[in-house]
């Protein structure tokens, strides 16, 4: 198990994971294109069809998301489930309940105890997701509705799923949309985050604490306003910025 850098509260966890989640989704995207799924939890096995027809190597049943009684359950806290495929979701209880984030911890969250998700069952089971994405470095996720509304949430995992080396255009498309689409609480952390999983060289500036950080053929500069928040990313394509 992944320790999360710096302060463990869900929030921070959620940042830690937001841009590298983000690639690895657009990522699946790419892979999958149209598609169909379908999993059998007693034969473990999850499978897409479609465009690009694919079985899972591996995946991992966090929980489901229900409007009826408008909660998250956890898979490990569901016996019917086989016990391989809620292993993942167990490992994540005991780290909660080890840094205190009852979140990951109790068997059944209400909707009402996550104010980033607004009650909507793929938000919550996003929320989830990305927590888990952090705290075990498995990072490619789906969710799928299993009927009267509830979704479902995996983690998948097959060798088409891993990332390609960084590419200028496709970093800069994740920081971009993650920017326009994802709740982060704090810029910074979520930047560096990205930056150190994904492999890319990083640091702060002293002079002005605007961030840089570069890899073959790219590099940029990332600026803050009074929010902390990033208000500017100053890249150049031809090489790394200094």
């Amino acid at each position: 198990m992944r320790r999360v850098q710096n302060t463990l509260s869900l929030a921070n966890i959620l940042d830690d994971a937001a841009f590298l989640s983000l690639e690895h989704q657009l990522h699946l995207e790419d892979v999958l294109g149209q598609h169909n799924w379908s999993v059998n939890l007693q034969e473990q096995r999850f499978e897409f069809d479609g465009e690009r027809p694919l079985q899972c190597t591996r995946f991992h049943l966090l929980g489901s998301a229900a409007p009826g009684p408008g909660s998250w359950l956890w898979a490990w806290a569901n016996p019917s489930i086989p016990e391989p495929v809620t292993a993942l979701s167990a490992s994540l209880r005991d780290f909660g309940a080890q840094h205190g984030i009852a979140e990951l911890a109790r068997p059944e969250i209400p909707f009402d105890a996550l104010p980033q998700a607004q009650g909507a069952p793929n938000a919550v089971a996003g929320v989830f997701l990305e927590a888990a994405k952090a705290v075990s470095g498995s990072w490619t996720s789906y969710t799928g509705d299993i009927g009267g509304g509830t979704r479902a949430a995996f983690l998948i995992e097959h060798p088409d799923f891993r990332l390609p080396p960084p590419e200028p255009a496709r970093v800069m498309r994740v920081l971009q949309q993650g920017l326009g689409t994802l709740r982060l609480s704090e810029h910074r952390r979520a930047l560096w985050s990205y930056t150190q999983r994904r492999g890319i060289s990083a640091a702060v500036a002293p002079e002005d604490g605007s961030f840089r950080f570069s890899f073959p053929g790219f590099g940029a500069t990332v600026t803050f306003d009074e929010h902390n928040r990033i208000s500017n990313i100053q890249a150049s394509m031809g090489g790394e910025q200094g």
